[in-house]
């Protein structure tokens, strides 16, 4: 159960990120599975995964500015 609904919202998350870049979905997914975020949001001891999807979203933008 806790898998599938990370799943989900990483694909929102996917999704949002490729609106807010105006980018392809496959491209939003390369970005997100390549940030800090997603290896802090695939581990439990860091608490993202009870961050809203927007926040997430954010903070990863922030990353690829950095």
């Amino acid at each position: 159960m806790r898998d599938s609904v990370l799943w989900r919202k990483e694909s929102s998350i996917i999704m949002m990120l490729a609106e807010a870049l105006q980018i392809d979905v496959e491209r939003a997914l390369n970005l997100f599975y390549g940030t800090e975020t997603y290896r802090q949001l695939s581990d439990p001891k860091y608490g993202l995964q009870q961050m809203s999807d927007g926040y997430l979203v954010d903070n990863i933008l922030a990353e690829l500015r950095h």
